[in-house]
């Protein structure tokens, strides 16, 4: 049986997260959290940005521009222990309205990656067993919904929610094995690849010609890598769930290696793929997803099941890995009253915060109907939602720091945080930027603004200060 916070004060709640994560979890959570499978149903969109040598240098770029960032989350975390997350680190700094805001938007980032895994893996089934494309239900902007692949997608979402019901230990024991094997697949078809291949089947490096070309190669690839990287602080989420004894210090270490590890792993496939197959240039224009260019690649279907497996493996962990984000940080905003206190509530037995995750599970299964026509504009809707995240944890930093009378400290470090941040946002918002948002992005940030509008309105108004540490 459940049991739900007392009427009265959230103070008064008696309870509480259930703690049991390590280092590893951690680490499992933020790398997992990252690296899901659009390196292998996207690779046609991701070379067609940038090329091999352009799209490699977009995410080993873009992803160094984010250690400010990295060091920041590990600076905060460490002093505050809180699922909220940005609320907590923006509370008291900012206006309620203001960290509500935040808060929200960064729910997006992780909500929306979880219906584009409920999409993906019945991509994925049917790249296995093409008969799932039957049965056709509707068509949304051009890409067909099957029922047989939706169900699929249904399925996965309601074993997610049940796994994170149950608990965390549940749901890190799944981060951990699917993490991990998808490591032991990477390393087994990228070594095979670069042993098969050649560096003569990377050309031309860029996808646009001209020294121009080159940064704008490089640019178009920087766009998508705030989504693709969003991850590595969601250990933050996570910070209220660890095991006694645990060293506050380690989440800066779980930040760290995570957000390395991403970048390098993407930098890799983007490679490693043009390497194997000649020319690239038709990964893009036939849409071949990195399973089909290395099995043509070696003339064997085994590599593509070693690929498919790990893909299998990282679709798992992402999704969970960003259910679990943010089903926090919605838990975050119910005990601090931002909205309807249900959100907080926390079951007696598996302490986990139940109605955020039944809540979740439901809007990942109603995005999940749009089918594939939401896997690519995801992408630049969750950059801009993690931008808006990120940039208000580093300014939030600041003015922590000089409240405390720290004037100097790490702040020049979170001030280049708030610029790469400020960078993201703009790319996403600024007509004149190539890639910026079309008015389908456009209509889905409003949407979900329009969401949060209404869980603000319908937030309880209780007499008095009431605040939540």
């Amino acid at each position: 049986m459940a049991e739900t916070p007392d009427s009265g004060s959230p103070a008064r709640r008696t309870t509480r997260l259930h703690k049991s994560l390590s280092t590893v979890e951690y680490f499992t959570f933020g790398f997992g959290s990252m690296i899901g499978v659009a390196w292998l149903i996207l690779m046609d969109d991701w070379l067609g940005r940038g090329g091999p040598i352009g799209g490699a240098l977009g995410f080993l770029i873009g992803g160094m521009l984010l250690l400010p960032i990295a060091h920041t989350y590990a600076r905060l975390v460490r002093q505050i222990q809180d699922a909220g997350a940005e609320i907590a680190y923006t509370e008291g700094v900012f206006p309620p309205i203001l960290s509500f805001a935040t808060g929200w938007t960064m729910v997006l980032a992780y909500a929306i990656v979880c219906p584009f895994e409920a999409v993906a893996i019945g991509n994925l089934m049917a790249r296995v067993f093409p008969e799932l494309n039957s049965y056709q239900l509707w068509v949304l902007a051009g890409s067909p919904i099957y029922l047989p692949r939706l169900v699929i997608g249904l399925l996965l979402t309601a074993l997610v929610v049940g796994i994170n019901y149950r608990g965390i230990h549940p749901s890190g024991i799944l981060q951990n094995w699917t993490t991990f094997g998808l490591l032991g697949a990477f390393l087994i078809f990228t070594v095979l690849g670069f042993l098969r291949g050649s560096a003569a089947n990377l050309h031309p490096l860029f996808s646009h010609p001209g020294t121009a070309g080159i940064w704008m190669s490089i640019l178009l690839t920087m766009q998508i890598v705030p989504y693709y990287m969003t991850g590595f602080e969601s250990v933050a989420k996570g910070s209220e769930e660890a095991k006694a004894g645990f060293d506050p210090r380690n989440f800066g270490t779980a930040i760290y290696m995570a957000l390395i590890g991403g970048f390098v792993f993407y930098a890799v496939v983007m490679i490693v793929v043009p390497w194997v197959y000649h020319p690239w240039q038709n990964i893009v224009t036939g849409h071949i997803g990195t399973e089909v260019a290395f099995e043509r690649a070696f003339g064997a279907h085994w590599i593509a099941q070693v690929i498919l497996i790990g893909a299998f493996l990282s679709l798992a962990k992402v999704f969970n890995g960003n259910f679990v984000a943010s089903t926090r940080l919605l838990y975050g905003m119910g005990k601090r009253n931002l909205v309807h206190q249900s959100l907080s509530r926390v079951h007696s037995e598996h302490g986990t915060p139940m109605t955020a995750i039944v809540l979740m599970g439901i809007i990942t299964a109603g995005a999940a109907c749009l089918g594939d026509a939401i896997l690519v504009p995801i992408s630049d809707v969750g950059s801009l939602a993690v931008g808006v995240g990120w940039m208000s944890a580093c300014l939030a930093y600041i003015l922590r720091m000089r409240r405390a009378g720290n004037a100097e400290g790490f702040q020049p470090i979170a001030w280049l945080g708030v610029l790469v941040s400020l960078a993201i946002i703009l790319m996403k918002v600024l007509p004149q930027v190539p890639g910026s948002f079309s008015k389908y992005e456009w209509l889905t940030f409003a949407l979900w603004s329009g969401m949060g509008l209404l869980f603000w309105i319908g937030r309880p108004r209780p007499h008095g200060a009431e605040r939540v540490g």
